[in-house]
């Protein structure tokens, strides 16, 4: 997991357009066949689109809400930044909402190579 920093937060309010996610999944996979696969973070075989959970919004977007869970563009994101709630710790990432591939209100398990995520 690459974060930078940890932060203890009560509420975050995003400006604009701005979108900020978690639940950003980059950790070992396990293959249909049961064959597991390394963490592919930061190596070539991590070049995929990614979904993430909507954490917060900002007042101008208008297609996507808190709790949807997005497809991501390889590499449209930020770093992650850990934050302390009263819910618990998250690693929140901005992401870039022009390359946002899909939108859904239920969670879609990464399918590519594995049936558990």
């Amino acid at each position: 997991m690459s974060t930078i920093t940890r932060f203890k937060v009560d509420k975050l309010k995003p400006l604009g357009e701005t979108i900020i996610v978690s639940d950003m999944e980059f950790g070992q996979r396990i293959s249909k066949g049961g064959l597991i696969i390394p963490n592919d973070d930061m190596k070539s075989s991590g070049i995929r689109p990614r979904w993430a959970k909507v954490y917060a919004t900002g007042p101008e977007v208008s297609d996507i809400n808190v709790g949807d869970y997005i497809y991501i563009k390889h590499g449209r994101w930020t770093r992650g930044v850990t934050i302390e709630t009263s819910e618990g710790e998250k690693v929140i990432r901005k992401v870039d909402n022009k390359d946002i591939l899909l939108v859904s209100k239920d969670f879609i398990p990464d399918y590519g190579l594995s049936d558990k995520v």
